[in-house]
């Protein structure tokens, strides 16, 4: 977890390390939020400048990332019930098989013992 301190200065540098490995500039991404000039984003990168939620969704959508990486959650899982809700592209019958299809994972862990 990110200490409350430094949460700016880190997701700055996440949107570094992400616009870097994109092969993009400051200018580009800039130009792709609709901002001005780049010194925005050197501004965010460096942590001087907070980044909106708006902002960084944006920035994740543009950089090909999860939003958890830049907040240093990556590898926590997305909580299944949730992310099935908020996915708009399944019906009502869809969602409902995969979370029967949880639901024998979890009995099965349970039975097995793996259950955490």
């Amino acid at each position: 977890m990110v200490n409350p301190e430094n949460k700016y200065t880190f997701i700055g540098q996440r949107i570094r390390e992400a616009r870097e490995t994109a092969h993009l500039s400051q200018r580009e991404l800039a130009e792709k939020l609709g901002y001005e000039s780049a010194t925005a984003i050197s501004y965010i990168e460096s942590g001087e400048r907070k980044v909106s939620v708006v902002d960084l969704e944006q920035i994740a959508t543009i950089l090909d990332k999860d939003i958890r990486y830049f907040v240093g959650r990556e590898d926590q899982q997305p909580n299944v019930r949730v992310a099935l809700r908020a996915e708009t592209g399944l019906d009502k019958k869809d969602q409902d098989a995969i979370l029967h299809i949880i639901e024998m994972a979890k009995k099965r862990a349970k039975k097995d013992g793996t259950d955490k």
